[in-house]
């Protein structure tokens, strides 16, 4: 699924307390083929839940639809109350591109999505952000504006005719608002106050629409307005952030909710430091805070890294400790525990029912490569060797980081460790990709051939897989070979103490270089194309020559150091 036409789908329900209408309206949306239901997040005082699900557009599209329809039959907004300010039953329905997706093509699906609502279900429908037909409906505050209290009254202005649908008050499912954004984190922060109206002050300081400018008293004081009679604000100090305060009775504390709607413009971290800061400035402290709904993968190892580098140490470690580092530095487990492998986006999309070999054990890699299978074989050993060269140039960078009187370069030696760890990532990944290659071509030979279509396709198709399964290995060559860099530094300029170690991954790489060089040339042989086999093991020798190279000049120098 992750390398198909994706986008997301994250409607919010208005209700959170009767799970069994929750799952009537989560059932409808897994009973579409190709829809992954990723979360569901209720909430029982703000009395919403966020549902989180993932697909083909047109798989999306369907799902959305069933789930509205199915929440206007089992939700009555006239009997609903909550902290969340919404609008319908089905309050938003945004749709998100996630790969092989434009913004412009998913703002076209919502606006489909919207249009048969409308139609079908005859309920008002508004289109928000990039959806919107009008700039002054692209903010979902101002389509929101009056709540399902005030629906009736705005569907009688004209200026508020609904895009889609009647313009006439449905008392059970009020209206919906449907559009397509960006990745939006939905991140509350927890306060040590039960004041609404200090937590209110702390969102209004950060929000990036902040607050209305008042003559005098900044609280009571008279409302300043522009020469078109609106309010004139003061902005606050996070771009792309949405804020309120409110009281959450089940938790007994107050929290700043929080939309960041660019977190490329303003990172979870940063938004949960300046939260501190302000709520600091006003003797409230923050205790933790709670994601609602998903996140990606970088926006937690950013953070991880961003606390990692507060506290001048190096962030060149696993994705596993920068998520840790993260979830601690943000106290995401105040509520309830933060599971990785049910908030990070990547973690859940990721494809269950493959077996990687750089998810096996050491022993069990061994072994696995060890069995009567060709496959893993000499390239994923290589590219593996390879990986564990570049890990070790990551831990003397780390081991320098941190060593006692270096505390001024610690930056200059955590800047390598990250370096290393993107490295001995990409290392990793060929490690399976090698194995995959390799198994192509065995799948390619088994087309059939008895047709003269079939037989011109199985050789198109071996020939395909044959290049690849010669790419791979010449790739392992290329992203190795980037690791001297790494080595050669550690093991002139990094902790005396552990230059072996950086000589052993001098070692490991070449081994990984020469090793891969030498499939390259036997996978090469299969090919029909001869000018091209040419050209890889052309490229892949000069590889391989300037490796040779590099390890004399690195060994040669650590072993004459080591004889003074």
């Amino acid at each position: 699924m992750i390398n198909s036409r994706l986008i997301e789908c994250v409607p919010n329900f208005s209700e959170g307390r009767d799970m069994g209408k929750i799952k009537q309206i989560t059932d409808e949306i897994e009973s579409v083929e190709g829809v992954m239901l990723l979360d569901v997040d209720p909430g029982r005082d703000t009395n919403r839940t966020v549902v989180t699900f993932v697909g083909e557009p047109e798989a999306v599209c369907e799902a959305a639809f069933r789930a509205v329809r199915q929440a206007a039959q089992v939700i009555d907004m006239a009997y609903h109350s909550g902290a969340h300010p919404r609008m319908g039953a089905t309050d938003v329905c945004p749709l998100v591109p996630v790969s092989g997706v434009t913004m412009e093509e998913a703002a076209e699906y919502a606006r489909g999505l919207a249009r048969r609502i409308g139609e079908e279900l005859s309920l008002p429908v508004y289109c928000y952000e990039s959806a919107a037909f009008e700039e002054k409906r692209r903010n979902l505050a101002n389509v929101r504006a009056g709540e399902y209290e005030g629906l009736r009254k705005k569907l009688e202005d004209p200026a508020w005719k609904p895009d889609f649908g009647p313009a006439r008050f449905d008392a059970g499912a009020g209206a919906v608002i449907v559009g397509a954004r960006d990745f939006l984190v939905a991140f509350n922060a927890n306060l040590n106050t039960t004041s609404v109206r200090r937590a209110n002050s702390i969102a209004f300081d950060v929000r990036e629409r902040g607050r209305e400018k008042r003559e005098g008293n900044p609280i009571t004081g008279k409302i300043v307005k522009d020469e078109d009679g609106n309010p004139v604000m003061i902005p606050g100090s996070l771009k792309a952030v949405k804020a309120i305060g409110w009281f959450i009775p089940e938790y007994g504390f107050a929290q700043i909710s929080m939309n960041l709607t660019n977190i490329g413009v303003t990172p979870v971290h940063v938004a949960f430091d300046e939260v501190c800061r302000k709520a600091d400035a006003r003797g409230v402290r923050v205790t933790g805070s709670e994601l609602v709904g998903l996140i990606p993968l970088k926006a937690m190892l950013d953070a991880g890294r961003y606390f990692l580098h507060r506290q001048q140490r190096s962030a060149g470690v696993s994705d596993e400790e920068l998520i840790n580092t993260a979830i601690r530095s943000m106290g995401l487990s105040e509520l309830r525990p933060f599971k990785p492998e049910e908030k990070i986006i990547e973690y859940i999309l990721r494809d269950k029912g493959r077996n990687r070999l750089v998810d096996l054990s050491l022993s069990a890699f061994v072994w696995e490569t060890s069995s009567e299978s060709p496959a893993p074989g000499g390239g994923s050993v290589s590219a593996a060797m390879g990986a564990l060269g570049a890990a070790l140039g990551t831990m003397v960078a780390n081991l320098s980081s941190h060593k006692r009187g270096w505390d001024e370069r610690w930056e200059e030696f955590a800047s390598w460790a990250e370096q290393g760890v993107v490295l001995q990532k990409r290392l990793l990944e060929l490690v399976d990709e090698d194995t995959e290659a390799y198994n192509s071509i065995l799948k390619a030979f088994e087309m059939p051939k008895k047709s003269d279509e079939e037989k011109a396709a199985r050789a198109a198709a071996v020939e395909a897989a044959t290049l690849n399964a010669s790419l791979v290995p010449l790739t392992v060559m290329k992203e190795a070979f980037r690791v001297f860099d790494l080595l050669r530094e550690m093991t002139a300029k990094g902790n005396p103490n552990s230059v072996t170690d950086g000589a052993v991954g001098v070692l490991a790489v070449r081994a990984c270089i020469r090793g891969a060089f030498l499939n390259v040339r036997i996978n090469v042989k299969g090919l029909k194309d001869r000018a091209k086999a040419a050209e890889l093991v052309t490229e892949a020798q000069a590889i391989d020559d300037a490796a040779a190279d590099i390890e004399a000049e690195i060994i040669g120098r650590v072993t004459r150091d080591l004889a003074m």
